[in-house]
C-alpha cells in the first residue's frame, strides 16, 4: 500500500483527508499518463456514487483529466463494478469510481481501475502518489489539445442490459426485496428485477448525498430481515453505498452471508461441471462452518489474505472461477473483474429458479460456529506475531482444536494490533482459547 492509496483506493473524510486539490492532482496526471504521455488523447471514464461529495469530486477529477488533455467520460450515479464492466467492454484506457463503499456519507474515496477494468497496479498508483506530492511535474494541454467531457449515462444503460442479459429465468411471481442503502444501485437494480419479471419491494432508494448507508443496506441487515418477513417475500437482497457487495435475507428472515454464496453458488457450479479446478476461493476470515459444508460436498478451497483484491490475484493465477469474502464480495470471474452485487443477487435467484428450493434450505448446510475474536495493541506486530512462545501457543489451541475448531492470528493492517480469532463449537471453548493465546502474548512483554 501506498502512502495515500490503500488496497480500495485512496479513502477518507472529504475535503480533510482526500481533498479536492488530490482529485485534481489525480486527473492531471492520469491524463497525461494514459494520454499525452503516450502521444495520443486518453478517454477515461467516471462514475459515482450519491454521497454529497461526489459532486464535487468528480468535476475535480475532470478539471484535472482535460486540463491534461483527456477526454472524461461521465456515467454520473452508478456502481463501481458498472465502471469496471464499461471500462473493459468499451475500451477505455482507465476508469474511475467516486465512493467510499460503505463508508458514511461525509468520507469519500477514489478508486482507480486499469484499462481491463481491474484495481490499477501498484507501479501506477506509486506515479500517481509521486505527482501529488510533486516529485513529478508534467506540461498543460493547450489550444485544441485541451480535452472534454461526455455525457456516458449510455453506458450505464448497456451494463444494466448486460445484467438482464444474465439470467436464463423469469423471475415472474417471485417477490423480491431489495436494500439499495440510498446508494449507488438505487436507479439500477430495481430496474433490472421488474425487466426480469419479479414482484420488486424495494427500501431505502431515496439518497440525498446525506443518507448513503445510514441505518441501511448490507451494514444494517436486520431492517431488511424484518422487510421480507412483513411483507411475506420469497427473498431479499442488502447492497452497499457502490454496490459491489450483497448479502441477501431468506424467506425466514435468516442472514445469508458471503460464506453461504460461496457455498450455494459453488456447489452450484459444481453440479453442473461449471467448477474449474473444483475450489472456491475465500479468506482466512470465512467461518470454519463454510469449510466443513464443503468438505462434506467434496469441494476444494483456498484462503487468501482479508481483501477482495488477493481474492481476484488469486482467481487470475489459478483459474478459479468463484471467490469472495463473508462480506458478501463476491467474484464470478467469468463475467466481471470485480464483486458485484446486483450480479450476486441475479445468481442467488438462478440457483433458486434452477432447484426449485427456497434460499433457507439452499443455505442449510452451512451451520455457522460461534467465532470470538479479540484485538490486542502490541508494540511490534511482527515481534509478537513470530515470538517462539506465542507460536507454540497458536499451535497448541489448534491441536487441541483438531478438526472441530480453528485459530486464527493475524496482523492488523491499519493498526498496531494482533487479531487473535477461534471458531469453535461454544463460545466458552473460544474464549478459553482466544485467552490462552493473549495470555501468552501479555506474558511476553509484547503489549502496549
Amino acid at each position: 500500500m501506498g502512502k495515500y492509496f490503500g488496497t480500495d483506493g485512496f479513502r477518507g473524510e472529504a475535503n480533510k483527508t482526500l481533498t479536492f486539490e488530490h482529485a485534481i492532482r489525480i486527473g492531471r496526471f492520469l491524463g497525461w499518463y494514459y494520454g499525452a504521455n503516450q502521444g495520443k488523447k486518453a478517454k477515461i471514464v467516471i462514475g459515482k456514487d450519491t454521497r454529497r461529495s461526489s459532486y464535487m469530486f468528480e468535476y475535480a477529477l475532470c478539471t484535472g483529466l482535460m486540463a491534461s488533455g483527456a477526454d472524461a467520460y461521465i456515467m454520473h450515479v452508478t456502481t463501481t463494478p458498472s465502471v469496471a464492466y464499461i471500462t473493459r467492454v468499451d475500451d477505455f484506457d482507465c476508469g474511475i469510481m467516486i465512493s467510499a463503499s460503505h463508508n458514511p456519507f461525509y468520507d469519500n474515496g477514489i478508486k482507480l481501475l486499469n484499462g481491463n477494468g481491474e484495481k490499477m497496479d501498484e507501479e501506477t498508483i506509486l506515479k500517481v502518489e509521486d505527482y501529488i506530492d510533486g516529485k513529478i511535474e508534467i506540461p498543460v494541454s493547450e489550444r485544441e489539445t485541451i480535452g472534454r467531457t461526455v455525457d456516458y449515462v449510455a453506458g450505464r444503460n448497456r451494463y444494466i442490459g448486460f445484467l438482464i442479459s444474465l439470467s436464463k429465468y423469469s423471475f415472474k411471481d417471485v417477490k423480491v426485496g431489495l436494500d439499495v442503502a440510498n446508494g449507488a444501485a438505487w436507479q439500477i437494480a430495481k430496474g433490472v428485477f421488474d425487466a426480469l419479471g419479479a414482484k420488486t419491494y424495494v427500501m431505502n432508494d431515496a439518497p440525498d448525498g446525506l443518507n448513503i448507508n445510514t441505518d441501511c443496506g448490507s451494514t444494517h441487515i436486520e431492517h431488511l430481515q424484518k422487510f421480507v418477513v412483513e411483507k411475506g417475500l420469497d427473498i431479499g437482497f442488502a447492497y452497499d453505498g457502490d454496490a459491489d457487495r450483497c448479502l441477501a435475507v431468506d424467506e425466514k428472515g435468516n442472514v445469508i452471508t458471503g460464506d453461504h454464496i460461496l457455498y450455494i453458488y459453488g456447489l452450484y457450479m459444481k453440479e453442473r461441471g461449471k467448477l474449474l479446478n473444483n475450489k472456491v476461493v475465500t479468506t482466512v476470515m470465512s467461518n470454519f462452518g463454510l469449510y466443513k459444508a464443503l468438505d462434506k460436498v467434496g469441494i476444494e478451497y483456498e484462503k487468501t489474505k482479508v481483501g477482495d483484491k488477493y481474492v481476484y490475484e488469486n482467481m487470475v493465477q489459478t483459474g478459479n472461477r468463484i471467490g469472495g469474502e463473508q462480506s458478501g464480495h463476491i467474484i464470478f470471474s467469468k463475467y466481471e473483474t470485480t464483486g458485484d452485487g446486483i450480479v450476486t443477487s441475479l445468481k442467488l435467484m438462478e440457483v433458486m429458479l434452477a432447484k426449485g428450493k427456497p434460499m433457507s434450505e439452499l443455505a442449510a448446510p452451512v451451520v455457522f460456529y460461534p467465532q470470538v475474536l479479540k484485538n490486542v495493541r502490541v508494540k511490534s506486530k511482527p515481534e509478537a506475531q513470530n515470538d517462539p512462545d506465542v507460536q507454540k501457543a497458536v499451535a497448541d489451541v489448534a491441536a487441541a482444536l483438531g478438526n472441530e475448531g480453528r485459530i486464527l492470528v493475524r496482523e492488523s493492517g491499519t493498526e498496531p494490533v494482533i487479531r487473535v480469532m477461534v471458531e469453535a463449537g461454544s463460545d466458552e471453548i473460544c474464549e478459553k482459547y482466544v485467552d490462552q493465546v493473549i495470555d501468552v502474548i501479555k506474558q511476553k512483554g509484547h503489549l502496549v
